[in-house]
This record gives C-alpha cells, sequence and structure tokens, in this order.
C-alpha cells in the first residue's frame, strides 16, 4: 500500500502532467463564482462566532514544532498537498490551519536577529529566551564552557510536567539528541555535545565528566523519567565499537563504551527498546511504560525516501500515535512533543521538494493525534522554531505547479502561452532561495520543467553558500483545545511556554 501511494505521489507532482500538451497546470475542483467568495467569506464569520472557548485546565498538552516550517513554507506546503491530490492546491489547508486561534511569533533570541533552532526551542520549552547554540540554559552561560552551566539551567516543561506526576514524550525525525529534542530534557553550553566523542573535542569539558546529551537522555532526573523518545541518532548512543544493528559496517560513535540503549532498559521497569519499523508495531502500550526508539544512526529518513522502503522506519504520524496511546494510560495526564525535523535539513540543502513534503507529513500527523485526543482536556499546538529563505515569485497563474517554471496570466485573463521569463528571457521557477547551494556560477541555465520538479533539483538561490540559512522573519502558531484562545497577536515566542504551562497549571511559583 505505502509504495503504491508513493508511486502516486511521485507521479502527480515530478512529472506525468507533462503530456502531449505541455500540461502543467492542476484545476480548480470546485465551481467558483462571485457568490461563491461571499458565502464563503459569511460561513467563515458565523464559523468564528461559534468558536468555543475553554478555559479549564489542560490534562495533556501536545506541542508539535516543524523545525524550521516558516510562512512561505506554509504556503507553498498547502499548495503542494493540493497538487498531491491533483487539485490547484491555492484552496487547501494543512490539518492545523483548520484550527481556531493563531499568531505570530517573534523569533530573534538574546544576541541573534536571525536565531538557530538551540535557543529558539529553548525559548519555546523553557519561556527564557537565551544565546546561539545553547540548550535550556540562560543567557548568563557562555558558549562551549561548561563551567557556566551549573545554576543557570531554565527548567523545561517536560521538567515540570514529570514533576507534577505527568507522562512526557519526545519524538521526532531528526536525532533525538538533535537541538529541538535535545532542549526538552538536556542543558549544555553547546548543541553540537551530542555525544562524549563530540564533547572530546573541547578537553576541558570532556576531561571534567561533563554530561553529553544523549546521556543526558538516559540520566533524566525529574519524575521517574521520559516514557516515550523516538528519533534518530542511534550512534551517540552506542559506543564505537559495537557495529550498528542495520547497517554492519558502521558503528557507534561514544567513546565511553557505554551503550545507553541498554542502560534504558536496565534503568526502567517494563522498559523497551526498537530500532526498526517491525519491532516498534509489536510494542503493546498496555504493557511498555518506558519506550525508545532509535530507528537510524543518525536523521530518519526523509518522507518522500521512507515511502521508498516504509517497511524500515516508521512514520512520524505512526510514532505520534503510538505515544499518545502509551501516554494516555496515565490518569494524571501527559505532555508530548512531536517535531518535524527534516524540513529544516531539506531547506538547508536548497531542496523545496523534500522541504515541502515534511510538511505534509506534520501536518498528517497531526490529523492523526487530533482523532484520538479529546480537546475539552487536550491543548494541541503547531509552531516552528524559524523559517526559512524560500520565496514564492513571479506572479504564475493559479494552478501552476508550485515546484515548477512559473507561467502567468496574459492581458485578457488567459493563461499564457509561454514560461515567465527573466531580463534575458529564460524561464525561472516559483520557488527559490535567496541563498544556498543552488546558487549557479556564470549565466543561469535554461530550465525545463520536467528538470525543475525532479524531487533532488535544487531551486535556484541568489547567494551562494554550501548551506542555505534560516530566515529572521516571524513564524505561525496554531492552537485548538484549553487555553489556546491566549494564542493571538504579535507573541514572543518564550510565549508558547507560558501558554502551555498556564493550561496545566504548572511553573508559576
Amino acid at each position: 500500500m505505502h509504495s503504491v501511494l508513493a508511486g502516486l505521489m511521485i507521479a502527480s507532482i515530478t512529472g506525468s502532467l507533462f503530456g502531449q500538451n505541455d500540461q502543467r497546470m492542476y484545476p480548480v475542483k470546485r465551481v467558483e463564482t462571485p457568490e461563491t467568495w461571499r458565502r464563503d467569506g459569511w460561513n467563515a464569520i458565523d464559523m468564528a462566532k461559534k468558536t468555543k472557548i475553554r478555559t479549564k485546565k489542560a490534562k495533556n498538552v501536545i506541542l508539535f514544532l516543524g523545525d524550521g516550517m516558516g510562512i512561505s513554507t506554509l504556503t507553498a506546503a498547502r499548495i503542494f498537498e493540493g497538487q498531491m491530490r491533483g487539485e490547484s492546491g491555492e484552496e487547501n489547508r494543512l490539518s492545523f490551519e483548520e484550527f481556531p486561534f493563531s499568531a505570530l511569533s517573534k523569533t530573534y533570541q538574546v544576541n541573534q536577529q536571525t536565531a538557530d533552532s538551540a535557543p529558539t526551542m529553548s525559548a519555546v520549552i523553557t519561556g527564557v529566551k537565551t544565546d546561539e547554540g545553547i540548550i535550556s540554559v540562560d543567557q548568563n552561560v557562555r558558549f562551549g564552557d561548561h563551567t557556566t552551566v551549573a545554576g543557570n539551567e531554565a527548567k523545561t516543561m517536560l521538567e515540570y510536567a514529570e514533576d507534577a506526576g505527568k507522562w512526557t514524550g519526545v519524538i521526532s525525525t531528526a536525532r533525538l539528541t538533535h537541538a529541538t529534542p535535545a532542549a526538552c530534557y538536556a542543558h549544555t553550553a553547546n548543541r553540537d555535545w551530542e555525544s562524549d566523542a563530540d564533547i572530546f573535542k573541547k578537553k576541558e569539558a570532556h576531561e571534567a565528566g561533563f554530561p553529553d546529551i544523549a546521556r543526558q537522555l538516559i540520566e533524566f532526573k525529574y519524575g521517574d523519567g521520559l516514557e516515550v523518545a523516538m528519533g534518530g541518532g542511534r550512534s551517540k548512543f552506542t559506543p564505537k565499537e559495537m557495529a550498528d544493528p542495520e547497517y554492519p559496517k558502521e558503528t557507534g560513535e561514544r567513546l565511553d563504551k557505554r551503550d545507553l540503549s541498554q542502560e534504558w532498559l536496565r534503568k526502567y521497569k517494563d522498559s523497551a527498546y526498537v530500532w526498526n519499523r517491525e519491532q516498534f508495531e509489536n510494542i503493546d502500550v498496555t504493557k511498555t511504560r518506558h519506550l525508545l526508539g532509535l530507528f537510524e544512526p543518525s536523521h530518519m529518513k526523509y518522507e518522500f525516501d521512507r515511502l521508498k522502503n516504509p517497511s524500515e522506519e516508521p512514520s512520524l504520524a505512526e510514532m505520534a500515535t503510538k505515544a499518545v496511546d502509551l501516554l494516555s494510560r496515565n490518569k494524571r495526564g501527559y505532555f508530548l512533543m512531536v517535531e518535524g525535523g527534516r524540513i529544516d535539513h531539506a531547506h538547508h540543502d536548497g531542496n523545496a521538494f523534500r522541504a515541502l513534503r515534511e510538511v505534509v507529513s506534520l501536518s498528517d500527523a497531526v490529523r492523526a493525534v487530533m482523532k484520538k485526543v479529546d480537546l475539552e482536556e487536550t491543548l494541541i499546538i503547531v509552531t516552528a522554531d524559524h523559517s526559512h529563505t524560500l520565496v514564492i515569485q513571479g506572479y504564475p497563474a493559479r494552478g501552476n505547479n508550485i515546484l515548477g517554471l512559473a507561467r502567468g496570466v496574459g492581458d485578457g485573463g488567459e493563461l499564457d502561452k509561454e514560461d515567465s521569463t527573466d531580463r534575458n528571457k529564460k524561464p525561472y521557477t516559483t520557488l527559490s532561495y535567496a541563498n544556498g547551494p543552488g546558487a549557479r556560477t556564470g549565466d543561469r541555465p535554461v530550465l525545463t520543467n520536467p528538470q525543475v520538479i525532479l524531487p533532488d533539483y535544487k531551486q535556484e538561490s541568489n547567494m551562494p553558500l554550501k548551506s542555505e540559512t534560516h530566515g529572521g522573519e516571524d513564524v505561525a502558531i496554531y492552537a485548538i483545545g484549553p487555553n489556546a484562545h491566549l494564542i493571538r497577536g504579535s507573541m514572543e515566542q518564550n510565549w508558547i511556554f507560558y501558554v502551555m504551562a498556564d493550561a496545566m497549571g504548572l511553573a508559576r511559583k
């Protein structure tokens, strides 16, 4: 089933529409008239007036974070998803765009105008803005100086939740030790200290025995420890002498000879460790109290690539719903963070196709979780840590392939017969990046649609950089459930923490 769906998706997005007539337009599936827009407008107003304000305390909070999911990414992904179904796409809505409350989040940090994931996620999960490159510590910590950490730790939402008797979970398609998931449970002066091998490069910290991020996950001291931790990053947990179970030619990287995955099993009663899909599917959540899943040595596969062989590892939606099933057993409730971590990685690589597909995967995970929770007692927030430099440009006609060459509307309102061109009469794509690996040397090449819609194509960029950078503009926040109405207007990013904490009655004292 998965391979069939993958094939259909590849066909619909990457080229089968370019037939004898060079057709590239996705149709508007509904009949639209001036009355359509009037009816839709009044329906939206009527629905807004009926929006339910939930003010009771939340038993559960679920935070979805799309790493690098900026506004232009959301717009392009919305169109992309609609076009996956053969529709024009502009009228489509991602699952969380149906939420009744939204706001803009200001993502600057203490010393960064355009920030990285470490301080931005730290702000969301601790309520305290901080400096570049450091995780869940305040701005008094100096980057790379382990001696400044003690006493400057910023308590995280997971730590508050565990202290309150709630269960907690962290899920990511990136390494579990990467900045966003790490900020949930670790406190460190350098986001790159994911294993002790990473700290080894900083002699003083290594000799002092400063705990790496993977070790901090296993040695988590609040409550009875995390109940769920799933994602990539297997090599950060296993010794360099140990062959990887999936890729025998690869090994772990730990220098201390510790196998943290086995320590997880020894530490927790009724615990389980899984590293492939079959093991994941065989987990009985009614009998498992602590679940650790590490599905790749580094980051998990992009969703587009995972679908080529879905038997290897679970999807983000499958991990999220499994986590909800397990955490829901706690009568006191839970806190769960779910990250679509590879949106960011695809953007850095200048690869819009995979970035947009990852957003759709996150949207699918939100939709799947929504079916399992009671919104009277569960607050769900969807947001991003920062943006990227993705640009939607030109004047493409409605239904134009979002990945394709821009083709506009003529003076008579009809579709132009030729693609839009630059001053040198060369066509250009709707999507590009302000900087990144897609920059061309010399004259721009003559692009064709079959070329630019391929999954591996790197969009053109203006400034040549090895890796595309983050963007500094605001990102969106969407919310539904108890306290969701407090997500509104222009918000400092760290305020998200206080909405979540207030919803569960935590952290005020």
